[in-house]
């Protein structure tokens, strides 16, 4: 009998995050906007981070975002992770305000630069979600 390999890339779903999956299968992404301070955050929260509030919703983003940084990755031992060296792991500036960790894809270490405009795109994995990345 053999074991399959654990996936360390894979989200793992549940009932709140469904939305967001299922908006990423079809190729958007979303955010949770505090109806009572206004703001947008992510990652998904049942509750605004900055004022508490559970007044918040699910809104479609535009997609758009600079570079804030990254770091160009040439080993890691998790699988699958081992067989994408180099990647390309970052920290994008979403259009709507919040911060999120990515990864950067289609695009040379040489390329990159603070501020640079990306696009979101997904990474779609036989059997698991499709998993938001950004392009230039």
């Amino acid at each position: 009998m053999t074991t399959a390999t654990p996936r360390f890339d894979l989200p793992e779903p549940d009932d709140f995050t469904r939305p967001y999956w299922d908006a990423a299968a079809e190729g958007h992404l979303l955010l949770r906007r505090c109806h009572a301070c206004g703001k947008a955050h992510h990652y998904p929260r049942e509750f605004c981070p900055r004022c508490w509030s559970e007044d918040v919703t699910w809104e479609r983003a535009s997609g758009r975002a600079t570079l804030y940084t990254w770091s160009v990755v040439h080993r890691n031992d998790l699988p699958p992770f081992g067989a994408r060296v180099p990647y390309t792991a970052a920290v994008v500036d979403l259009a709507e305000g919040p911060r999120m960790m990515t990864e950067i894809v289609d695009c040379a270490e040489s390329g990159l630069a603070i501020g640079m405009e990306l696009r979101v795109t997904f990474r779609h994995e036989e059997g698991g979600e499709a998993v938001p990345v950004f392009r230039s």
